[in-house]
């Protein structure tokens, strides 16, 4: 399995979603995030697009959502349990496991999901993150967690010219739960687990600058 190749087929989706902005319908906004979707083409489930200003730096916006180990991530993000690099490729590109903890009022139960994930600072300052879900031999399936699959997913922090202290950050969620959940309790989740995202974000921001 080459996981780089993998990684940059992920980065290469999150750049053509950037750059499609056909068939999206919006489904949730909030003063944090405009929430909209589409059917995938990857999985038989929805692409989920999330926009919204953060008031912070790129860097800052970075630092809090980077997929690093001992990241910010797993202090202020109540949809990430743990956070692990499992092996490293090269500077841009790692494998990763992430563990989640049940949600919806534990009507999903906590899940895992392995996934290659690249980080990358593009021309225009702009610095992206793009992950999708890989097998590796370090991670068999754990017998307490349901096995869910990350399909090219990821962000981007887009500098806002003449704003210094904004950032727009624009994210891609395409997830397969696993188990055996309803569509009404997938199809209800992720919009509000997205404006979750954004707005506890935005209180990390806040409070990095402070």
């Amino acid at each position: 399995m080459d996981y780089g190749e993998l990684a940059e087929a992920a980065a290469e989706k999150m750049r053509l979603y950037q750059q499609d902005p056909s068939g999206w319908r919006g489904c949730r906004r909030t003063s944090e995030v405009s929430v909209s979707w589409r059917p995938s083409a990857e999985f038989a489930g929805n692409v989920y697009r999330g926009e919204g200003i953060l008031p912070a730096s790129p860097l800052d916006v970075w630092e809090c959502i980077k997929p690093v180990a001992g990241g910010l991530r797993t202090k202020w993000d109540q949809s990430v349990k743990d956070f692990e690099v499992i092996e490293v490729i090269s500077d841009a590109v790692s494998v990763c496991r992430t563990t989640t903890p049940s949600a919806f009022m534990r009507v999903i139960s906590p899940r895992e999901f392995v996934d290659v994930v690249l980080m990358r600072q593009l021309e225009d300052g702009t610095m992206l993150s793009a992950a999708t879900n890989v097998e590796h031999p370090l991670c068999p399936p754990r017998p307490n967690f349901v096995r869910g699959l990350n399909y090219p997913c990821g962000c981007f922090c887009i500098p806002l010219p003449g704003e210094p202290d904004r950032t727009q950050l624009l994210s891609f969620f395409q997830t397969d739960l696993g188990g055996y959940l309803p569509q009404t309790v997938v199809d209800s989740f992720f919009p509000a687990s997205i404006a979750g995202f954004y707005s506890n974000l935005t209180k990390a921001v806040k409070q990095l600058k402070a």
